[in-house]
């Protein structure tokens, strides 16, 4: 017969197992997706079709790179059933706030894993055939781990996946009407370089060489010097950050254009409220403000 001591731990071992097991359930309802942004939210929305519910933890207008999490952030992990995060390194502040959370049965997407990451440069979204590669890693994940929804998933992820081939073809078309010699720029920060080698572009400059470091003003005269020199029409700013440093480089440069673009983040608007929407909405600016 089993000692008092014994029946105590076996009961303890048994609780516990109990706990982790209720914890790891996922509770009733629509599957519950959050992205680390609101570009990934949208391109998740667009592989998953609308039955889940979908939510992006760095706001709308907030940089990721500059994101502070909060007890929102945690509650939103610890709730959901999948992660859809960018990885390379964009999101320091998502590893600690996922332990913080404590969700062992979140199922996590890194979407750059396997793929070409460029100088440690995280955002490959820009370019739409590697927004293709997003979806489809989406996808697969939802089809694990919802697999009475499988075939909806994989039906929602098709058509989305013809949306991103006529955005690729529709942006190839736009920037070609861009005579060559005016298709160089200077931009904010190295949110465009995929963007630029996909469809034809040249970048020769950025004004935040770092992500949320200020530039020094050597940094900016040098800028002001290739601006002259490459023949520069137009300095690119952003609309989530300050528009200062870009004003002074086009004046200095000799009274450069300046227009606004998205990148880290989607717009509050319509037509810049979805990742779709909001590449044309970029390639339209390009291709107006360099023409």
């Amino acid at each position: 017969m089993p000692s008092p001591r014994w029946s105590v731990v076996a009961l303890g071992l048994l609780l516990l197992a109990a706990c982790s097991h209720a914890s790891s359930e996922r509770p009733a309802g629509p599957l519950r997706i959050v992205a680390s942004t609101s570009t990934l939210a949208s391109i998740a929305r667009g592989a998953a079709g609308p039955g889940p519910e979908i939510r992006s933890l760095v706001p709308i207008g907030v940089s990721p790179e500059d994101f502070q999490p909060s007890p929102d952030t945690i509650a939103a992990l610890r709730d959901a059933d999948v992660l859809v995060e960018n990885g390379a390194q964009m999101e320091a502040w998502l590893e600690p706030t996922i332990r913080n959370a404590g969700n062992p049965r979140l199922h996590v997407v890194v979407c750059t894993d396997g793929l070409p990451v460029v100088d440690g440069n995280p955002h490959l979204w820009m370019d739409p055939e590697f927004a293709r590669r997003y979806a489809a890693k989406i996808r697969d994940a939802l089809v694990t781990v919802d697999v009475a929804h499988a075939t909806a998933y994989r039906s929602a992820a098709a058509a989305y996946d013809r949306q991103l081939v006529a955005l690729t073809a529709r942006t190839r078309a736009k920037i070609a009407t861009i005579p060559p010699v005016r298709r160089t720029m200077i931009v904010f920060h190295n949110a465009f370089d995929y963007y630029a080698r996909r469809f034809g572009l040249r970048i020769v400059g950025a004004i935040e060489p770092t992500a949320g470091a200020e530039p020094n003003p050597a940094h900016i005269a040098d800028l002001v010097r290739v601006a002259r020199t490459e023949h520069v029409a137009a300095v690119f700013a952003e609309h989530e950050y300050s528009d200062k440093l870009a004003r002074t480089l086009a004046e200095s440069a000799g009274g450069l254009k300046v227009a606004f673009l998205y990148d880290d983040s989607l717009g509050t608007g319509a037509g810049v409220d979805t990742y779709v929407g909001m590449i044309d909405t970029d390639t339209d600016t390009i291709v107006s403000t360099l023409q």
